[in-house]
């Protein structure tokens, strides 16, 4: 009451306004009665803990529609803003041109941006109509086009109907934080100024003066978020490591808050006041209104206890020893085997991680196996990131890189490259935990254990000619030894090795007229399941193709490698000598342009992330490597192909992804080459990881974890399927988990692919 006439000039009459505490409501002229409640709303935690909150709810609606706006300028976005809003839409969200371009360089994102963006516009704005009757919304979404149409955007807006598409917009729309946040290198879009708010027919004039405050810094901003209440999310573009960058960010805090009061808008429009805005509310609300904040502040914590700092007696904006990288901040650059250039080097990768914590999600997607089955923040992808973030930062002291308390904080990661496609920010925390154990093994050598899984494809073709005794491993006495020599889960059995590994007798067969494909035999199918491989060569001879088989050059009688089982255990130079032996072995058909097929999963994706990095020639095979159910696709796509399959003995057929084919978006095309087969239904496996992670779910002291990841989705899915069921799984190791803890066999898609096949048009086992 006392300050009724001061909280009624200095408080911004708009709807997204969360500055200071919500003195306003306690003035005489509200109706009704006082709620203290909505003093609470907002406060940060700093008057109270909230045990219970009772929430007014709104119904989902039962219709929606998209309307995609697209603009050739942001001013002219924002113009149209207004015009719009008439329509009465359920919401109208800016994305601008940074996000866009930002988006199309993340996996997770790039399909729809493709889908819903058409050319290069500056600025979009996303329109949404839920009226109760699903005509009506696509009559609004008409009259949203003849809108567009006055406004002289005779082409400018797409439609958006479908349900999934509608949610992978707002799923884009929604992570448009993080998304700019993936922007690499030092200079970052910070949170200062980002959540201010106008009036809508001063958005444009406000967002233009805005924008050239940036520029007076010789800086730009971020833009996206709530077009339709006059609250964009904007964030310029700095270095918060430089001291010069530091002083730019009070003088557009400072410039931008002025122009805000100009407007009579809030300078805190939802994000809430924290340490950023808290310094401005003296020049925002006056020092009478202030005063009335502390008595507030001091009424419900009069110790001040409760997050002490914000909204009233608040530290600097700009002190740097708050922030998280502090003056001293200096980072260390290891010398790494990858290409972090386009990061700023491998402590910029690593920096990548904003915190967001996508990656502590329980469902949906794959990432991040290890903390779904923990709980655990270390075993998580930001716990792993920050625990590199702070070695390289020498804040953990030195050789922290090496010690064992890292080599702990990256033990569970299963390098399941999850984190890099869905991640928002792109942070591949399988490649740097590569780089890292490399540095590890160069300091502390290479465990027994390590040594047997990472050098198999050297030894393999000598246990090969004994696989009796090689599978002795599987008896009683065989795995207890095994667990005491090498530490391996003596109940967890290792792979059976096969009578007779693929060793073709010849180095091609099939049509001699017909188009030539390379077969690329990985360790895993050739020694443990040949008939895979025999399936793939089956397959392709039956569509009229000669396949040729990667053999070694000159002398050299060794299989050829990817390099995988190297890289897993940190071998970065062995895998690259395997890489240069597969480059030089196949480069005479590549160059030709003769496409490489492979089945294993984590061995064709080797070949298209790894190796290009790794060998200076390899991008040529790389860009031909693909596995064989994509080429069936890609020839049947084109016409090329017309398979004459059968219907198998099972009308359904479960289908789990690799975790690697769902990172490198290479999972439907499986699909795809599975619904050649007539008459059957075809259902996928929502799960993350299988859990078995190569040598991941073998070894005694991490086999438990991985069978608790596998027990989150995947074996319960397996369990809960008919009998008549075919499972089918693409990598080795997630069949091996599915033997081992169902006891239910799942196939290589190409096998069941096989198995449809016409007797008379099957090869016969290796008999070329």
């Amino acid at each position: 009451r006392r300050e009724a006439s001061e909280i009624e000039a200095r408080f911004p009459k708009l709807m997204r306004r969360v500055g200071g505490y919500n003195i306003d409501a306690l003035t005489p002229d509200q109706s009704g009665p006082v709620n203290l409640a909505h003093v609470l709303v907002g406060s940060e935690g700093t008057l109270a803990f909230f045990e219970k909150i009772e929430l007014a709810l709104s119904p989902l609606p039962r219709s929606t529609v998209l309307g995609i706006c697209h603009f050739p300028s942001f001013y002219e976005a924002m113009v149209a803003t207004k015009a719009i809003v008439s329509l009465e839409p359920t919401a109208v969200e800016l994305v601008d041109r940074t996000l866009i371009d930002l988006a199309r360089d993340i996996d997770l994102f790039r399909n729809v941006i493709a889908e819903v963006i058409q050319g290069e516009p500056e600025a979009v704005l996303l329109v949404e109509f839920a009226e109760t009757e699903e005509g009506e919304n696509l009559r609004r979404l008409e009259y949203l086009r003849d809108l567009m149409g006055d406004l002289g955007y005779d082409t400018g807006m797409v439609e958006v109907i479908a349900p999934q598409m509608q949610r992978a917009v707002w799923g884009m729309r929604k992570q448009g934080l993080n998304i700019v946040m993936s922007m690499k290198g030092d200079g970052k879009p910070v949170s200062f100024v980002e959540d201010c708010a106008v009036e809508l027919e001063d958005l444009p004039e406000y967002t233009a003066r805005l924008d050239a405050i940036f520029q007076k810094y010789n800086t730009r901003g971020t833009w996206y978020a709530h077009a339709s209440v006059g609250t964009l999310h904007v964030r310029p573009v700095l270095n918060v490591k430089l001291d010069q960058d530091v002083k730019k960010m009070r003088a557009i805090a400072e410039e931008a808050f002025a122009l805000v009061r100009e407007y009579k808008g809030s300078h805190s429009g939802e994000h809430g006041d924290g340490i950023a805005r808290s310094e401005f509310h003296e020049s925002m609300f006056g020092g009478r209104i202030v005063s009335a904040f502390q008595e507030v502040k001091r009424a419900f914590d009069p110790e001040n206890r409760l997050n002490p700092g914000r909204i009233v007696d608040p530290p600097r904006m700009d002190d740097r020893s708050l922030f998280r990288f502090k003056p001293d901040y200096r980072s260390s650059e290891p010398n790494t085997a990858f290409d972090w250039s386009l990061w700023g080097g491998f402590s910029g990768a690593v920096e990548m991680c904003n915190n967001n914590g996508a990656c502590r999600k329980l469902s949906g997607g794959t990432m991040c196996p290890s903390f779904r089955a923990t709980r655990d923040e270390q075993h998580s992808t930001r716990g792993r990131a920050n625990a590199l973030r702070l070695a390289l930062s020498g804040q953990l002291g030195s050789g922290s890189i090496t010690s064992s308390d890292m080599a702990e904080s990256l033990k569970l990661c299963v390098g399941c490259k999850a984190c890099r496609r869905e991640c928002p920010t792109g942070v591949d925390m399988a490649k740097m935990k590569i780089e890292v154990m490399r540095q590890q093994v160069a300091e502390n050598g290479l465990p027994l254990r390590d040594r047997l899984f990472g050098f198999f494809p050297r030894y393999a073709p000598w246990m090969a000619r004994a696989p009796y005794i090689a599978n002795l491993q599987s008896s009683i006495v065989g795995s207890k030894m095994s667990e005491w020599l090498f530490g391996l889960a003596a109940n967890q059995p290792l792979p059976h090795w096969a009578r007779q590994p693929f060793n073709p007798a010849s180095i091609s067969v099939g049509h001699n007229d017909g188009p030539e494909v390379l077969l690329f035999a990985d360790c895993f199918n050739r020694y443990f399941e040949p008939d895979n491989l025999q399936a793939a060569v089956d397959v392709l001879v039956s569509i009229g193709r000669r396949v040729r088989f990667v053999a070694p050059v000159g002398d050299e009688t060794r299989p050829l490698c990817c390099g995988r089982t190297f890289l897993s255990v940190g071998l970065v130079e062995e895998a690259q000598q395997e890489l240069t032996r597969l480059v030089n072995a196949t480069s005479e058909w590549v160059d030709r342009g003769i496409p490489v097929v492979g089945l294993e999963p984590s061995c064709v994706l080797t070949l298209r992330d790894e190796l290009p990095e790794l060998i200076p020639n390899g991008a040529e095979l790389a860009s031909k490597a693909m596995f064989v159910e994509e080429y069936l696709v890609k020839e049947h796509r084109a016409g090329r192909v017309a398979l004459d399959l059968r219907t198998g003995k099972s009308s359904e057929i479960l289908v789990h992804g690799h975790c690697h084919q769902k990172a490198a978006n290479a999972f439907s095309p499986t699909i795809e080459a599975l619904q050649m087969i007539p008459d059957v239904k075809i259902a996928t496996i929502e799960s993350t990881c299988c859990g078995m992670a190569g040598s991941f779910g073998y070894q005694a002291d991490t086999q438990k974890v991985a069978r608790n990841i596998g027990e989150l989705d995947f074996l319960p899915a397996i369990r809960e399927a008919s009998e008549d069921t075919i499972i089918v799984a693409d990598g080795t190791s997630c069949r091996h988990q599915v033997a081992s803890a169902t006891e239910r066999k799942a196939h290589h898609a190409i096998a069941v692919i096989r198995d449809a096949l016409p007797e008379a048009v099957k090869c016969g086992r290796y008999t070329f």
